[in-house]
């Protein structure tokens, strides 16, 4: 008789452990790269190197093949993951300059802050580019530490080649570029060769974050200043790819990846942490052999088009998300945020977002698809193309084309033009390089995205037609 009372209770005792693990604040690490393209990943059928950490990471967990930065340039995206918003309604537009006196809103609330109030430990390693003035900087914005470069690691009196620049370059002013740890310069990196270790410094703090808050749930955001041009890569790397140097970055990335996993394993924290890996934008095709690949998308950096701001995407989660799982769904960078909020339990932001939970996606759920659409913004607040499903309708605008350009070699910049596009629709599962305007065929498709189109410039406004929107926010000024 004792024993039978005994297996019930031993297996409520159980069941109820395993709740509680189940229960348990996941940690996250989220690694960003700079400039990496769609077709930068050996799962992404990069060619010429090897990415076997990542690869790993696809093979475990789940690989994007519509998932987007909300913008495609550096500074503007950043402000979207970071909030979760549309880069244009809390401000943000382009790549801030050193000099710069605005940066993010202390109003605005990050990633960060959301998950502190869960009671993580948060860290930012790496490029920030959300301001330069103190106030900006990580840890008056959620991170309890930081240790990373302000900016963009051009902006330095030093070309694309390694060489000073001369005083007619607008870098001539620019400040020597500066590692932070904190808000005080840790060192000043002064050429390429001390840029070659800064992926190694990166992963170091990273690997020791991960170390220290081994019994707390913690948030890492690592973003790496590579594959950003200028390229430049440590000893342990140089010279060991068939492609040249970005290859031999892009195997350091990598690299860098397995040592944030090493250290999860080593604490016995892998299978509860998420991982994501992606990137802030398309590659900066102008650079030629120092620059990405979009993988067959049109375009890259600085275009609304698929090159421009669809990016690899991969997120490893054990027990969670289904092992070797491919997502098609649409998401994006701005849907990180109030995924971790419902992760976790956290309060979402008082202000509005535009970011959604796919949480749904993660699991796998059958016909799980929270984003209906997603709009493609660029310079301070151009409404440029709308995506609903497979279809893409570009709006009349002017912009950036690599086209029929030559590209540059060995850190020289190669050619862009400008172009004017018209009202062009393009069906992204059948062309996904955006190659065929179907729009006479199709006007009924024209209509339904044109309401969202509407839609959006009363609420976010559109610099093209001179609508100021309803709901955009300002960015933070300097004191």
């Amino acid at each position: 008789m004792k024993y039978r009372m005994f297996l019930p209770i031993t297996l409520i005792l159980i069941g109820s452990v395993k709740v509680l693990a189940a229960q348990k604040q996941p940690n996250i690490v989220l690694i960003l790269c700079d400039d990496l393209g769609y077709g930068d990943l050996c799962s992404y059928n990069a060619v010429g190197y090897k990415t076997p950490n990542i690869d790993r990471l696809a093979a475990e967990g789940m690989r994007f093949t519509n998932f987007y930065a909300a913008q495609a340039v550096c500074s503007a995206s950043r402000a979207s993951l970071l909030t979760g918003c549309y880069s244009n309604r809390v401000g943000f537009s382009g790549a801030l300059a050193p000099d710069s006196k605005i940066g993010i809103n202390p109003e605005e609330e990050t990633m960060a802050e959301i998950l502190k109030s869960r009671g993580y430990a948060t860290a930012a390693v790496g490029k920030w580019h959300l301001g330069r003035q103190t106030q900006f900087l990580p840890l008056q914005n959620g991170f309890d530490e930081y240790f990373g470069i302000p900016y963009s690691n051009d902006m330095w009196p030093i070309g694309f080649d390694g060489k000073p620049v001369d005083e007619k370059n607008r870098k001539y002013n620019y400040p020597p570029l500066p590692l932070l740890e904190g808000n005080s310069v840790f060192k000043t990196i002064n050429n390429l060769a001390e840029q070659g270790e800064i992926t190694t410094l990166y992963t170091e703090r990273a690997v020791n974050f991960i170390h220290k808050n081994r019994k707390i749930p913690f948030f890492l955001y690592l973003a790496h200043s590579m594959p950003h041009v200028p390229i430049s890569v440590s000893f342990k790397f140089k010279g060991k790819s068939k492609q040249g140097l970005y290859g031999d970055v892009m195997m350091e990335i990598d690299w860098s990846v397995g040592q944030v996993v090493e250290a999860l394993k080593k604490e016995g924290l892998e299978k509860s942490t998420l991982i994501i890996f992606t990137s802030d934008n398309g590659p900066w095709l102008s650079f030629g052999n120092h620059a990405g690949s979009a993988g067959g998308l049109r375009e890259g950096k600085g275009t609304s088009f698929e090159g421009g701001q669809r990016v690899p995407c991969i997120m490893k989660w054990p027990n969670i998300i289904p092992s070797g799982t491919i997502c098609n769904e649409l998401s994006c960078t701005i849907d990180l945020l109030p995924t971790f909020a419902g992760i976790t339990g956290a309060k979402m932001p008082d202000k509005l977002i535009d970011g959604l939970n796919i949480l749904g996606l993660l699991k796998n759920e059958p016909n799980a698809n929270p984003r209906d659409h997603l709009l493609f913004y660029y310079n301070e607040n151009s409404l440029e193309a709308v995506r609903k499903g497979n279809w893409k309708l570009v709006l009349p605008h002017t912009g950036r084309s690599y086209v029929g350009q030559i590209p540059g070699n060995n850190g020289k910049q190669g050619g862009q033009v400008k172009i004017t596009t018209g009202l062009e629709l393009y069906d992204l599962r059948r062309d996904p390089g955006e190659q065929y305007n179907v729009i006479g065929q199709n006007p009924e498709v024209v209509k339904e995205l044109q309401v969202l189109v509407d839609s959006a410039r009363i609420d976010l406004g559109d610099d093209i037609t001179n609508c100021p929107g309803k709901n955009r926010r300002v960015p933070g000024r300097v004191n």
